[in-house]
């Protein structure tokens, strides 16, 4: 006799509490195995399951409880701005906060035309949502990581975002190419070293390392952004994600570079320091 959508939910959240997990991963993965949308599962509690159905959402749940592996390695996806993106172990899992840093760059150049450059593009979330919110501009996307930009690239074709992808690091490819940049965006990796310690097992084990960590107390990949912006022309605005201790050392950063910007401090929704944005 198979077991009822509510016995199996239970158990695995009991299961993952046990083992110090978040219990609300049982759902996720198993809307995820039995393809349903969220209010479809809330709607067959009382269906039985099929054994088969059972056995891999388990495996699942105990893969994540004794390793940590993210939840968005076993879907496959994560869904950002309302879209599903494909995610994997070469690129980060995308954040909501992430989110308000791109509704931020919508505001400052909506209707405008412009060519933005997503740096360090990772699954290509930036770029493609910038894409596809502003038909107006054109959208340039670099990462060093070839296996990063084949998730990107897959990512843009699967959702029908315009968007030119370069291989090199940062502004490298930009420069060299002579293509003329209005707006970077960008969501480098900003995590000190010392800080490793620190982090979930799910983001220190999965996540790839290119992504998370910089020297210089995680304000190298800054640096070296800002100093290869300098020789680009055309450039008007400069929006990073950051760290949220890291506002103050931004706002030098950058004003050592472009003395006469016009540099903001935003807080994300939870009232941390998340995005410095600079106009040239």
């Amino acid at each position: 006799m198979s077991d009822k959508l509510y016995e199996v939910l239970k158990r695995a959240s009991l299961f993952l509490e046990e083992h110090h997990r978040e219990p609300g991963v049982a759902e996720i993965l198993l809307q995820h195995h039995l393809n349903v949308s969220r209010s479809q599962f809330y709607m067959m509690m009382q269906d039985s399951i099929p054994q088969e159905t059972i056995a891999n959402f388990e495996k699942d749940i105990e893969k994540h409880a004794e390793t940590g592996i993210p939840v968005q390695h076993l879907t496959g996806y994560e869904e950002f701005y309302g879209r599903e993106f494909a995610v994997n172990e070469h690129v980060l899992i995308p954040r909501p906060e992430t989110e308000e840093l791109v509704l931020h760059v919508i505001n400052q150049v909506k209707n405008q035309t412009v060519t933005i450059a997503d740096i360090g593009t990772g699954s290509g979330i930036i770029a493609a949502t910038l894409a596809l919110e502003l038909p107006e501009a054109a959208v340039y996307a670099s990462d060093i990581s070839e296996a990063a930009l084949a998730t990107a690239r897959e990512n843009a074709e699967k959702l029908d975002a315009d968007v030119t992808f370069l291989q090199g690091n940062f502004l490298k490819p930009f420069i060299q190419g002579n293509i003329q940049v209005d707006v970077i965006v960008s969501n480098p990796p900003y995590i000190a070293r010392a800080e490793e310690e620190l982090l979930s097992d799910t983001v220190k084990n999965f996540d790839p390392e290119l992504a998370l960590f910089a020297d210089e107390e995680g304000l190298a990949a800054y640096r070296e952004i800002i100093q290869q912006a300098k020789v680009l022309p055309h450039l008007e605005m400069i929006v990073f994600e950051i760290g949220h201790t890291q506002g103050e050392a931004l706002h030098q950063l950058i004003r050592k570079t472009f003395p006469t910007a016009r540099i903001q401090t935003i807080q994300d929704i939870n009232k941390k320091d998340r995005i410095v944005s600079a106009k040239l």
